[in-house]
């Protein structure tokens, strides 16, 4: 990995400071349900709790990762796109950005975004790249756009374009004028030829969305960030002045799958280009 850089505005409670294993988090709920090691008791009851509302929840996550690794291909060997900023990182697993970016173009560089301190010790142990291109990670939050482009600047060039990862992050921004606001933001300061990379939960029925609301209730009560769904309506809006790439805003499960035969998740995904 390549050189830490330290927050220029701020300096973020230490990993230990901020390390809470009695209450459930996203990034360690969201381990558990793909099949990782990494999350503790009070995450998998959680988890297992959230489960029992919403029986899809692990189609959803399995669901959420597939997509990842279906965009990322997509943009580095058809659209030639060799930055990516990878905003709300979560957990390491396998193929991760930067493992399948770098498999189809060596130079690529990736920096990749999480406030977490599991996901950061984790991220500065295990996402490293190859020789000749770069992985970096900063420890910021999404609500602080300026703070992750004056940081990703160091390891990107923001004059050359950029597929932003925005995977499952926007729903941890609850007020929706503000998430908007910040998406404009990230991508105001990119060129043409970047894209914005998305997924997003929806309580859409057309998608099976009916059970996204109370299991979001019950974790909001019990564990942290807070979360909210929003309308396909909604989630199309962040891509206002993108042009889409086919097939759209979509179910993430049935985003260029492989087969029309995928489960329909109510999380959407999608892929836009900034013209």
């Amino acid at each position: 990995m390549s050189e830490s850089h330290a927050p220029e505005s701020h300096t973020p409670p230490s990993g230990s400071a901020r390390l809470n294993t009695g209450v459930a988090h996203n990034a360690r709920v969201w381990n558990y349900w793909i099949g990782g090691k990494d999350n503790y008791e009070v995450d998998q009851k959680v988890g297992d709790h959230v489960a029992s509302i919403n029986p899809i929840i692990r189609d959803i996550a399995r669901a959420d990762r597939e997509f990842l690794g279906r965009a990322v291909t997509c943009l580095a060997a058809e659209r030639g796109v060799r930055q990516f900023l990878d905003i709300g990182t979560g957990l390491p697993t396998a193929d991760n950005t930067h493992e399948i970016a770098q498999r189809i173009a060596p130079d690529a560089r990736i920096v990749y975004v999480d406030n977490d301190p599991i996901v950061l010790t984790h991220a500065r142990t295990l996402l490293t790249g190859t020789r000749d291109g770069a992985t970096d990670y900063i420890d910021a939050d999404v609500h602080d756009p300026d703070t992750i482009l004056s940081r990703a600047a160091h390891t990107l060039d923001l004059d050359r374009p950029v597929a932003v990862m925005m995977l499952g992050i926007l729903n941890f921004v609850l007020d929706t004028a503000e998430a908007r606001g910040i998406v404009r933001r990230v991508m105001a300061a990119l060129p043409s030829g970047s894209f914005l990379v998305l997924t997003h939960p929806t309580f859409d029925p057309e998608v099976g969305g009916e059970l996204q609301v109370p299991a979001m209730e019950f974790w909001n009560k019990n564990a942290t960030p807070p979360i909210t769904a929003r309308s396909g309506t909604e989630i199309a809006a962040f891509f206002e002045g993108l042009e889409l790439v086919e097939p759209g805003l979509v179910s993430c499960s049935r985003w260029r799958a492989a087969s029309d035969s995928a489960v329909v998740v109510p999380q959407y995904g999608a892929v836009g280009v900034k013209p």
